[in-house]
């Protein structure tokens, strides 16, 4: 396995990783100067030297450079509080551009040759006119990146629905993929307005316990399953599967909430009893109608089989 070192550029985002063959001996909280494909750029160490598998490994490791002296740092800080100014500039010029985007967020490389701008917009735009604008104001490379509602979340921070700072701004360093498949395993309400955060999707904390929930589901019967337990025979109704308990409708339709240890035998859901067709008996009958119906007399046999049974 090669031996890699994780680099970071800004705090709570993606972590990359780096060879340090000529730094083994970096520590966690070290700067370095390392190359990108954007350049060279100043990044703190995240993870120290260690071993890791190919397969997490996207393509070829570029080395470290350097460790950061004073003056990369001085540089560094000294882009850093440009962006504040670039930022509002560039919400300027797209208003003036009269172009239907948002400006989130503007950043610096190292040595300040590239700024990438951060926008949201609803649909595909034509910046190209507001970038040469840019370029002639800020003389360096311009480019635009947009980018969905739940990165814009992460760069402006903000309060959860539980009251706590963003995960996505306070650790999260990557988005886990969420469906509604999540909240209907954990038995919450599937009111939009309940289970979405405020950029707008699904919480990103439906993904922390569903794995226990999944794997606590599985030691359980489904729901509509009948099975027999301490307490007699009867159809599960609800689960709770952190508990481990569940409520089971008696044969007197009484609810009744019992342990998953209480459970002696799983007969699973009782199929629909039926004749054994593809269709089903009402099929066959709407089918049978229509053939006669389709048939010229059909309906003229019909009438003389009735008054023949009635003459008999």
């Amino acid at each position: 396995m090669p031996t890699v070192v994780g680099v970071s550029f800004r705090p709570v985002t993606k972590v990359y990783y780096f060879d340090p063959t000529r730094f083994s001996d970096l520590r966690a909280g070290e700067y370095v100067v390392v190359d990108t494909a954007r350049g060279r750029e100043v990044g703190y160490v995240v993870l120290p030297p260690g071993d890791v598998p190919s397969s997490e490994l996207g393509g070829g490791l570029k080395q470290v450079v350097r460790r950061a002296t004073a003056w990369d740092m001085v540089e560094r800080e000294l882009y850093r509080q440009r962006e504040a100014d670039a930022l509002t500039r560039a919400r300027q010029k797209a208003l003036e551009h009269n172009l239907p985007i948002k400006v989130v967020r503007t950043e610096y490389n190292f040595d300040g040759g590239r700024l990438i701008i951060y926008f949201t917009a609803d649909k595909r735009i034509d910046f190209r006119a507001l970038v040469r604008d840019l370029a002639r104001v800020f003389r360096c490379r311009i480019e635009m990146r947009q980018i969905g509602v739940r990165d814009q979340a992460k760069f402006l921070d903000g309060v959860g629905k539980c009251g706590r700072r963003l995960c996505c701004s306070s650790w999260l360093r990557e988005f886990a993929p969420v469906s509604i498949k999540m909240a209907k395993s954990q038995n919450l309400p599937l009111n939009p307005t309940e289970i979405s955060g405020v950029c707008g999707r699904l919480l990103c904390c439906l993904s922390y316990e569903n794995d226990i929930y999944e794997d606590a589901r599985s030691q359980m019967p489904k729901v509509g399953s009948t099975v027999l337990s301490k307490q007699g025979t009867g159809r599960v109704r609800k689960l709770n599967p952190l508990q481990r308990t569940m409520f089971i409708q008696m044969e007197d339709d009484s609810l009744v909430e019992i342990t998953a240890d209480d459970i002696l035998e799983n007969r699973g859901k009782e199929q629909p009893r039926t004749c054994g067709t593809c269709g089903g008996c009402s099929v066959k009958r709407k089918a049978a109608s229509g053939e006669h119906a389709s048939k010229p007399g059909a309906s003229a046999d019909l009438d003389d089989a009735d008054e023949a049974e009635e003459l008999n």
